[in-house]
Protein backbone atom coordinates (compact mmCIF):
# COMPACT_ATOMS: atom_id res chain seq x y z
CA UNK A 1 0.00 0.00 0.00
CA UNK A 2 1.28 3.88 -0.69
CA UNK A 3 2.68 6.02 1.75
CA UNK A 4 1.05 9.08 -0.33
CA UNK A 5 -1.07 8.90 -3.26
CA UNK A 6 -1.56 11.98 -5.85
CA UNK A 7 -3.81 12.85 -8.23
CA UNK A 8 -4.62 14.93 -11.05
CA UNK A 9 -8.54 15.16 -10.82
CA UNK A 10 -9.03 15.85 -14.89
CA UNK A 11 -12.49 15.23 -16.30
CA UNK A 12 -14.89 17.28 -14.48
CA UNK A 13 -15.52 19.48 -17.93
CA UNK A 14 -15.91 16.90 -20.19
CA UNK A 15 -18.13 14.66 -17.68
CA UNK A 16 -20.89 17.63 -17.42
CA UNK A 17 -20.64 18.11 -20.98
CA UNK A 18 -21.51 15.16 -21.97
CA UNK A 19 -24.54 15.49 -20.16
CA UNK A 20 -25.30 18.46 -21.54
CA UNK A 21 -25.01 20.46 -18.44
CA UNK A 22 -22.52 23.60 -17.21
CA UNK A 23 -18.95 22.82 -16.60
CA UNK A 24 -19.66 24.09 -13.36
CA UNK A 25 -21.95 21.08 -12.58
CA UNK A 26 -18.78 18.93 -13.56
CA UNK A 27 -16.39 20.65 -10.98
CA UNK A 28 -19.13 20.17 -8.09
CA UNK A 29 -19.20 16.49 -8.66
CA UNK A 30 -15.92 16.92 -9.26
CA UNK A 31 -15.78 17.43 -5.19
CA UNK A 32 -18.15 14.67 -4.57
CA UNK A 33 -15.90 12.44 -5.79
CA UNK A 34 -12.56 13.98 -3.69
CA UNK A 35 -14.53 13.42 -0.38
CA UNK A 36 -15.35 9.69 -1.38
CA UNK A 37 -11.65 9.40 -2.41
CA UNK A 38 -10.36 11.10 1.14
CA UNK A 39 -12.86 8.68 2.62
CA UNK A 40 -11.79 5.37 0.63
CA UNK A 41 -8.01 6.84 1.44
CA UNK A 42 -8.62 7.00 5.04
CA UNK A 43 -9.96 3.46 5.22
CA UNK A 44 -7.11 1.71 3.51
CA UNK A 45 -4.90 3.20 5.36
CA UNK A 46 -3.10 5.82 3.37
CA UNK A 47 -1.64 8.62 5.53
CA UNK A 48 -0.93 11.37 2.87
CA UNK A 49 -3.05 12.46 -0.22
CA UNK A 50 -2.69 15.15 -2.58
CA UNK A 51 -5.02 16.24 -5.09
CA UNK A 52 -4.62 18.82 -8.02
CA UNK A 53 -7.51 21.10 -7.89
CA UNK A 54 -6.31 24.53 -9.40
CA UNK A 55 -2.82 24.84 -11.49
CA UNK A 56 -1.49 28.17 -12.02
CA UNK A 57 -2.59 28.06 -15.97
CA UNK A 58 -6.03 27.41 -15.27
CA UNK A 59 -6.26 31.40 -14.76
CA UNK A 60 -6.53 31.00 -18.64
CA UNK A 61 -9.90 29.56 -18.76
CA UNK A 62 -12.95 31.53 -19.29
CA UNK A 63 -13.84 34.36 -16.26
CA UNK A 64 -16.99 32.81 -15.30
CA UNK A 65 -15.59 29.48 -14.63
CA UNK A 66 -12.32 30.59 -12.64
CA UNK A 67 -15.10 32.53 -10.62
CA UNK A 68 -17.18 29.68 -10.32
CA UNK A 69 -14.17 27.27 -9.24
CA UNK A 70 -13.28 30.32 -6.31
CA UNK A 71 -16.59 30.30 -5.01
CA UNK A 72 -16.58 26.30 -5.18
CA UNK A 73 -13.58 26.31 -2.59
CA UNK A 74 -15.64 28.53 -0.24
CA UNK A 75 -18.76 25.93 -0.73
CA UNK A 76 -16.84 22.85 -0.15
CA UNK A 77 -14.95 24.19 2.68
CA UNK A 78 -18.41 25.22 4.39
CA UNK A 79 -19.92 21.80 3.80
CA UNK A 80 -17.18 19.32 4.43
CA UNK A 81 -14.53 21.05 6.47
CA UNK A 82 -16.09 19.62 10.20
CA UNK A 83 -16.71 16.15 8.68
CA UNK A 84 -13.35 16.10 7.56
CA UNK A 85 -11.58 17.29 10.77
CA UNK A 86 -14.00 14.75 12.42
CA UNK A 87 -12.18 11.94 11.05
CA UNK A 88 -8.97 13.28 11.66
CA UNK A 89 -7.67 14.69 8.32
CA UNK A 90 -5.41 17.67 8.00
CA UNK A 91 -5.52 19.82 5.49
CA UNK A 92 -3.02 21.85 3.98
CA UNK A 93 -2.82 24.02 1.06
CA UNK A 94 -0.35 24.15 -1.20
CA UNK A 95 0.09 26.84 -4.10
CA UNK A 96 0.91 30.04 -4.83
CA UNK A 97 -1.67 32.33 -2.43
CA UNK A 98 -0.66 35.53 -3.56
CA UNK A 99 -3.41 35.47 -6.84
CA UNK A 100 -6.23 34.42 -5.01
CA UNK A 101 -9.04 36.60 -3.13
CA UNK A 102 -8.95 37.57 0.01
CA UNK A 103 -11.66 35.47 0.60
CA UNK A 104 -10.35 32.61 -0.67
CA UNK A 105 -7.40 32.90 1.40
CA UNK A 106 -9.18 32.94 4.35
CA UNK A 107 -11.21 30.04 4.17
CA UNK A 108 -7.42 28.57 3.32
CA UNK A 109 -6.60 29.64 6.12
CA UNK A 110 -9.59 28.48 8.60
CA UNK A 111 -9.22 24.98 6.89
CA UNK A 112 -5.38 24.43 7.91
CA UNK A 113 -5.82 25.93 11.91
CA UNK A 114 -9.04 24.06 12.56
CA UNK A 115 -7.68 21.14 11.18
CA UNK A 116 -3.54 21.00 12.22
CA UNK A 117 -3.85 19.38 15.25
CA UNK A 118 -5.27 15.81 12.70
CA UNK A 119 -2.61 13.34 11.85
CA UNK A 120 -4.66 10.43 10.70
CA UNK A 121 -4.44 11.80 6.99
CA UNK A 122 -2.30 14.71 5.27
CA UNK A 123 -5.18 15.90 2.65
CA UNK A 124 -2.30 18.84 0.29
CA UNK A 125 -4.70 20.56 -1.87
CA UNK A 126 -2.96 21.83 -4.44
CA UNK A 127 -4.82 25.33 -5.73
CA UNK A 128 -2.74 27.97 -8.06
CA UNK A 129 0.42 25.40 -8.49
CA UNK A 130 2.64 24.62 -10.70
CA UNK A 131 5.68 22.15 -10.58
CA UNK A 132 7.91 24.62 -12.05
CA UNK A 133 6.69 27.77 -9.89
CA UNK A 134 7.24 25.44 -6.94
CA UNK A 135 11.37 24.74 -7.82
CA UNK A 136 11.30 28.78 -8.53
CA UNK A 137 10.33 29.65 -5.28
CA UNK A 138 12.14 26.77 -3.21
CA UNK A 139 15.11 28.35 -4.92
CA UNK A 140 14.28 31.84 -3.98
CA UNK A 141 13.96 31.36 -0.62
CA UNK A 142 17.32 29.15 -0.20
CA UNK A 143 18.86 32.03 -1.57
CA UNK A 144 17.12 34.31 0.73
CA UNK A 145 18.03 32.63 3.22
CA UNK A 146 21.76 32.54 2.63
CA UNK A 147 22.80 29.25 1.76
CA UNK A 148 25.84 29.57 0.26
CA UNK A 149 25.60 28.09 -3.27
CA UNK A 150 28.27 24.73 -2.62
CA UNK A 151 26.12 24.01 0.51
CA UNK A 152 22.71 23.81 -1.70
CA UNK A 153 22.11 20.06 -2.33
CA UNK A 154 18.65 17.91 -3.49
CA UNK A 155 18.07 17.46 0.51
CA UNK A 156 17.93 21.41 1.08
CA UNK A 157 15.60 22.13 -2.37
CA UNK A 158 13.02 19.26 -1.06
CA UNK A 159 12.92 21.32 2.38
CA UNK A 160 12.30 24.60 0.28
CA UNK A 161 9.27 22.82 -1.87
CA UNK A 162 5.66 23.75 -1.19
CA UNK A 163 4.99 20.13 -0.37
CA UNK A 164 8.09 19.59 2.14
CA UNK A 165 5.45 18.34 4.78
CA UNK A 166 5.38 15.27 2.94
CA UNK A 167 6.97 12.39 1.59
CA UNK A 168 7.51 11.83 -2.45
CA UNK A 169 4.67 10.45 -3.75
CA UNK A 170 4.67 6.78 -4.31
CA UNK A 171 1.22 6.47 -6.30
CA UNK A 172 0.69 9.18 -9.19
CA UNK A 173 -2.97 8.73 -10.60
CA UNK A 174 -4.36 11.05 -13.65
CA UNK A 175 -7.90 10.53 -14.77
CA UNK A 176 -9.79 11.53 -17.75
CA UNK A 177 -7.49 9.88 -20.18
CA UNK A 178 -4.73 12.26 -20.67
CA UNK A 179 -1.45 10.89 -20.75
CA UNK A 180 1.03 13.80 -19.30
CA UNK A 181 1.62 14.95 -15.76
CA UNK A 182 0.99 18.86 -16.31
CA UNK A 183 3.27 20.55 -14.44
CA UNK A 184 2.13 18.68 -11.40
CA UNK A 185 4.85 17.83 -8.63
CA UNK A 186 7.67 17.98 -11.18
CA UNK A 187 10.13 17.19 -8.20
CA UNK A 188 8.54 15.03 -5.87
CA UNK A 189 7.14 12.68 -8.73
CA UNK A 190 10.64 11.50 -10.11
CA UNK A 191 9.94 8.08 -8.82
CA UNK A 192 6.28 7.92 -8.43
CA UNK A 193 4.56 5.00 -10.75
CA UNK A 194 2.19 6.92 -12.73
CA UNK A 195 -1.31 5.42 -13.67
CA UNK A 196 -3.45 6.42 -15.81
CA UNK A 197 -7.83 6.01 -16.48
CA UNK A 198 -10.02 6.83 -19.12
CA UNK A 199 -12.12 7.55 -15.88
CA UNK A 200 -13.46 11.19 -15.56
CA UNK A 201 -12.91 12.41 -12.41
CA UNK A 202 -16.32 12.70 -10.99
CA UNK A 203 -16.88 8.92 -11.66
CA UNK A 204 -14.03 8.13 -10.03
CA UNK A 205 -14.55 6.21 -6.44
CA UNK A 206 -13.48 2.67 -4.67
CA UNK A 207 -13.50 0.98 -7.78
CA UNK A 208 -11.26 3.03 -9.70
CA UNK A 209 -9.22 3.59 -6.55
CA UNK A 210 -8.82 -0.25 -5.76
CA UNK A 211 -7.71 -0.58 -9.74
CA UNK A 212 -4.97 1.96 -8.95
CA UNK A 213 -4.01 0.92 -5.79
CA UNK A 214 -4.13 -3.67 -7.37
CA UNK A 215 -1.41 -2.12 -10.45
CA UNK A 216 0.64 -0.34 -7.96
CA UNK A 217 0.69 -3.97 -6.06
CA UNK A 218 2.12 -5.39 -9.41
CA UNK A 219 5.23 -2.79 -10.12
CA UNK A 220 8.59 -2.96 -9.29
CA UNK A 221 10.24 -0.06 -7.55
CA UNK A 222 14.13 -0.38 -8.30
CA UNK A 223 15.20 3.16 -7.48
CA UNK A 224 18.22 3.02 -10.20
CA UNK A 225 19.04 -0.51 -8.78
CA UNK A 226 18.28 -3.92 -11.17
CA UNK A 227 15.92 -6.42 -9.46
CA UNK A 228 18.88 -8.86 -8.74
CA UNK A 229 19.95 -6.13 -6.28
CA UNK A 230 16.53 -5.48 -5.17
CA UNK A 231 15.53 -8.91 -4.14
CA UNK A 232 19.12 -9.45 -2.05
CA UNK A 233 18.27 -6.47 -0.46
Amino acid sequence: MPRHVAIVMDGNGRWASRRLMPRGVGHKAGVDALVRTVQACLQRGIPYLTVFAFSSENWKRPQDEVSGLMSLVLTAMSNHLSELARQGVRIRMVGDRSAVSEQVGRAWTQAEDATRHNERMILSVAFNYGGRWDMVQACRRIMASGVRPEDVDEATLARHLALSHAPDPDLFIRTGGELRISNFLLWQAAYAELYFTDCLWPDFGELELDRALQAYAGRERRFGQVSADIREA
